[in-house]
């Protein structure tokens, strides 16, 4: 848990300390962003290797070595004194993280009779669900009042409880050493991932497949996946195992676990800036006003974990999908002046569905799949999770921009000296229409109105992404446990 906790924590911590980052380093926005860049590729490039290195060398030791090694890369990032020191230390950060939270699911997974994984998968998803949603908060709050460094010595404490705990009580594996090494497999996998997630992270500054750096960036992704995907069925011994395709129910979870993610981070990347933006909120107000939705995740979970065996696992991710689509719904409803509360219950209500829909799913996709290939699912289960986020947080961020822009242009039309609603308002000495002044203060609220629009064209986008994941809820199949109650 506590692992999990400091590896999905960093998500997003960091975001909010990067304005103090750029100006106590001299740098651009764009170098700066570097930042958050670098951790998520080394992320999600080393983590399909989890399932391998932890069969290899066996579970517990590759799972210290991580932990040591994400704490010390950590210390690193809070005392770099430039950007490419903290760059460096940031990509050392990912690899060592990178199997932080798929070894600690294969750990509870292992660990847990099959009656009682609901239960397990319910206490470490608090850890992965709670931690990117509290990491705005908590990383405003140490860059406020201490110091940007202080979101990375943060996971120091973290660091050495969860080395301690691991060191003491849990048992090792049994190492495999039969299995070879795919290093063709591994490198078409990491160019693949790598490309698509630079093409994420950079397609929108660069306007897209306007530009010739996201097109190869685009191009290199997919090849290299079809070379994978090629290899994969054609290798003697391929980095991924085919078989592990086979259980129906892990398929389904992982496209099930991939719009989950598409959804999940998506709204918190738009409500921070809809709330500082539109409506004047300041980072600290924005962080205690979006901390409740992590204690609805947890209530959720709590819960979930009592249900868990008692009621089959696809009513709740019913409810779930149904809870978090409705406060979606709901957001499409907000104006600039919407209430504090308004925001916060939304929030909650969507917690407690993603707390409804991640834990029992995490229990099913793995509810039929052979405990030896627990390793490489549980990578490839949280892989897809990030791939999922990083797709849908592009997609909104774009969505917003594009929309912002044609809905500046259509309210425009409205902004003329024929528009009688228009003149009456502007019948005063201030208020003119031929005055510049007036021209740039309408301007200024056209576009206001605009964006704010376009924020409830992502939550309406949003909305309907969360309700096709309903049609995924009669393809699962129920846990055998269930089955024989």
């Amino acid at each position: 848990m506590l692992a999990t906790t400091m590896q999905a924590l960093d998500t997003t911590i960091a975001n909010v300390a990067l304005p103090n980052m750029q100006g106590n380093m001299g740098t651009t926005q764009d170098q700066i962003s570097w930042v958050l860049t670098s951790y998520i590729i080394a992320t999600a490039i080393f983590m399909p290797l989890t399932g391998f290195v932890s069969n290899r060398f066996g579970r517990k030791r590759i799972f210290i070595w991580s932990v040591v090694g994400f704490t010390v890369a950590s210390m690193l990032c809070g005392a770099a004194q430039n950007l490419t020191q903290i760059v460096s230390f940031r990509v050392l950060q990912g690899i060592f993280g990178a199997s932080l939270i798929p070894l600690s699911q294969a750990v509870l997974l292992d660990i847990y009779p099959r009656e009682r994984h609901g239960s397990a998968m319910a206490m470490w998803g608090v850890g992965v669900m709670v931690g990117p949603i509290l990491g705005p908060s908590l990383g405003g709050l140490l860059t406020e009042y201490y110091n940007w460094r202080w979101v990375f010595y943060i996971n120091v404490p973290f660091g050495l409880l969860a080395w301690f705990g691991l060191a003491s009580f849990l048992p090792e594996t049994k190492i495999d050493r039969s299995k070879r090494f795919d290093l063709l497999g591994f490198t078409l996998l990491a160019i693949s991932i790598g490309a698509l997630q630079m093409m994420l992270d950079r397609g929108h500054s660069l306007n897209w497949f306007n530009h010739i750096e996201i097109i190869i960036e685009a191009c290199v992704s997919g090849l290299a996946f079809y070379l994978f995907i090629a290899h994969m069925f054609t290798h003697k011994h391929p980095f991924i195992e085919p078989a592990l395709f086979k259980d129906f129910n892990f398929n389904v979870g992982l496209i099930f676990i991939f719009i989950v993610g598409f959804t999940m981070f998506s709204s918190l990347v738009l409500l921070p800036p809809y709330m500082q933006s539109l409506m004047g909120y300041p980072v600290i107000d924005v962080g205690n006003i979006l901390a409740p939705r992590g204690i609805g995740t947890m209530l959720s979970m709590f819960a979930v974990a009592r249900l868990s065996g008692r009621i089959d696992d696809r009513y709740i991710i019913f409810a779930g999908i149904t809870l978090s689509a409705y406060a979606l719904w709901e957001m499409t409803f907000f104006t600039p002046n919407v209430d504090s509360f308004e925001i916060i219950f939304t929030g909650i209500l969507q917690g407690v569905g993603m707390g409804f829909i991640y834990v029992p799913l995490s229990t099913i996709a793995f509810s039929t799949l052979s405990p030896h290939f627990r390793g490489e699912a549980t990578a490839l289960y949280s892989l897809l999770r990030n791939l999922g986020s990083g797709i849908g947080i592009s997609v909104v961020i774009s969505y917003l921009s594009v929309h912002t822009q044609a809905n500046h242009a259509a309210f425009s039309s409205f902004i003329n000296p024929f528009n009688l609603a228009l003149r009456r308002a502007m019948e005063s000495e201030v208020f003119q229409l031929g005055n510049l002044q007036t021209l740039t203060i309408l301007n200024a609220e056209v576009t206001r109105q605009a964006a704010g629009l376009a924020y409830l064209q992502d939550f309406r986008l949003m909305m309907w992404v969360t309700l096709a994941m309903l049609p995924l809820v009669f393809f699962l199949k129920p846990t055998p446990h269930q089955i024989k109650g």
